[in-house]
């Protein structure tokens, strides 16, 4: 995924001025939220963002790919 670094803020910018990342994600399309110097939330606009029009294949291939991330270690024990 590539991120526009103009739609990205830190965690602590968005607690303290919300209203900011949701003008950026109008502007934008989505607005990145960066939590310890990594990309840890995104708020999208709804009515313009891709991801919410995903093609089925698309949007098992998203859910695959959160399922092995987060159980990566049982799929490596299973793999033995």
């Amino acid at each position: 995924m590539m991120i526009d670094t103009n739609a990205v803020v830190s965690v602590t910018e968005a607690n303290q001025n919300f209203s900011k990342v949701t003008r950026i994600a109008e502007k934008k399309g989505q607005a990145v939220i960066f939590k310890n110097n990594r990309p840890k939330y995104m708020l999208i606009d709804l009515d313009t963002s891709p991801v919410v029009d995903m093609t089925e294949d698309e949007k098992i291939d998203f859910v695959a790919a959160r399922v092995l991330k987060r159980y990566r270690a049982a799929f490596e024990e299973l793999a033995k």
